[in-house]
């Protein structure tokens, strides 16, 4: 039973986990509750049209690419990433338009085109986003940060010799104000604390290092969609001999004397001294009995990250003036992030995302139409979307804004509509009151305060993904996977 690990959720993070467990030897058996894995990394396919139903940009792929490689396997084997040449394009209710290019001299060209602001600037801005990502990846990313030998070795050490670099003390928002004084900008860099479901008024801007991700090591995407870097995953974890089980909800976890013991399944006990969950933190503790712990009863209390209310609409249309990844901005920002987070609404005005995959995966759609995945930030509160009246005047007011905003009238070109709340996030992905990412990254002790990787109180209890360290995002999930499996290893030595 000690060389035994059973997996929680079969999301990107569970399979990333359960590849490198067995490659390290461990007896890996994985439980997904749904039909599909992958989790929130999900897919829609209905009328033919494939929608990505969660995360649609790839970054740092070196981190999937060292998963495969950690088990001898060759990457391009099982996928095509590709670069992409154009990251998102931006509208604002004014008519402006602002493309994020790929190619750093294309990309800096049009910040200075667009704001009038030298391309110096701008480099030194994105310098100082790879600064932070310098001093920090190390700590915050790629090692367990909780561990005293971590927090306390020479590289650490280092960094806290920068502190004054790191921007500790100031927020995303304070951070891009400094550097520029175009409104429509510093609007552009604050939209980034939105990839960890949080308010850049609020948010430290050494989160910043994801300009850094974004803009310096780029944006990927994956020839036949997100989706199929869960396929790859599912394949691979099945060739290094990981037992994957689908439809199979996990009712409890067996506690005794603070030790796990093992787990009920549909029903069945599994006995083993090591549980690795992949779900989201807080729904993972309410599968204990009686847990009183000082992590849960600490993490119980953190502000929930946003959620998303997302409209996959098949559209009869060829768009010219939209690419894979667009964002419709919101006239008045800060008002909307008090919205969502201090008087827990819908926002009057969201910012829209709109994410159309048959732009580069052309069977994603039929001919002459495209899959829209149009995404706004809600609050994390599932009673909001009880009555479906509340869905219905949200799509009436984005088809309008789009029409707007964007010269597109959609309102008589849906042909095909499905919808995805807190609710059905909820539902679907264990993931309490429909939040995406856990706590919210609300200040600098948000990063020590996320769930640790090992349980500091239960033996043998281990926690990886989205809601626990070192947050989510794809690349950021294969490395909590990686940093639990590592643990977990160590604890057997």
């Amino acid at each position: 039973m000690g060389n035994k690990v059973l997996i929680l959720g079969g999301g990107i993070s569970g399979l990333a986990a359960s590849i490198y467990l067995a490659s390290k030897g461990f007896d890996v058996e994985l439980f997904e509750k749904n039909e599909k894995f992958g989790g929130k990394a999900n897919e829609l396919v209905s009328n033919s049209f494939r929608f990505d139903t969660g995360p649609s940009l790839i970054t740092m792929p070196f981190v999937i690419d060292e998963l495969f490689q950690s088990v001898n396997k060759n990457l391009s084997d099982f996928l095509k990433i590709n670069r992409l040449e154009i990251l998102c394009k931006y509208f604002f209710s004014d008519g402006s338009e602002f493309i994020a290019y790929s190619n750093k001299e294309k990309l800096l060209a049009e910040f200075e085109n667009f704001s009038n602001v030298s391309q110096k600037k701008f480099e030194q801005y994105l310098s100082s986003t790879k600064r932070i990502y310098d001093l920090t990846a190390d700590i915050f990313l790629i090692n367990p940060i909780h561990e005293l030998k971590i927090l306390f070795n020479k590289k650490s050490f280092r960094t806290l010799l920068h502190l004054n670099e790191l921007q500790l003390f100031k927020t995303m928002h304070e951070m891009n104000q400094s550097f520029f004084e175009n409104k429509k900008l510093i609007q552009l860099f604050d939209r980034y604390a939105t990839y960890v479901g949080s308010d850049p008024h609020q948010t430290p801007a050494t989160f910043n290092i994801i300009q850094h991700v974004e803009y310096n090591l780029g944006g990927f995407t994956i020839d036949g969609g997100i989706y199929n870097l869960v396929r790859a995953l599912e394949k691979l974890a099945v060739e290094v001999g990981v037992k994957l089980h689908k439809n199979s909800k996990v009712e409890k976890i067996f506690v005794n004397n603070k030790r796990v013991k093992g787990i009920l399944v549909n029903g069945n006990e599994i006995e083993s001294n090591i549980v690795l969950s992949a779900m989201d933190v807080l729904y993972t503790y309410s599968l204990m009995d009686k847990v009183n712990s000082r992590e849960y009863n600490r993490y119980k209390k953190l502000e929930l990250s946003s959620s998303a209310l997302v409209f996959y609409w098949g559209v009869k249309i060829n768009s010219e003036s939209l690419t894979m990844h667009n964002i419709i901005f919101s006239n008045d920002y800060r008002k909307e992030f008090q919205q969502i987070f201090r008087d827990k609404v819908i926002p009057d005005d969201p910012t829209i995302y709109i994410y159309i995959s048959s732009k580069h995966n052309m069977n994603d759609a039929p001919e002459n139409h495209e899959n829209w995945f149009v995404m706004i930030n809600v609050p994390s509160k599932i009673e909001l979307f009880r009555e479906i009246e509340i869905s219905n005047k949200i799509k009436e007011n984005l088809i309008k804004k789009i029409a707007n905003v964007v010269g597109i009238d959609i309102s008589d070109k849906i042909v095909f509509e499905e919808i995805l709340d807190p609710r059905k996030i909820n539902f679907l992905t264990s993931s309490v009151e429909g939040a995406l990412y856990g706590p919210a990254s609300h200040s600098i002790l948000s990063i020590f305060f996320r769930q640790r990787n090992k349980s500091s109180s239960i033996s043998g209890l281990y926690f990886c993904g989205g809601t626990a360290h070192p947050g989510g995002g794809i690349a950021l999930v294969i490395l909590s996977a990686k940093i639990a499996s590592e643990l977990i290893a160590k604890s057997q030595k």
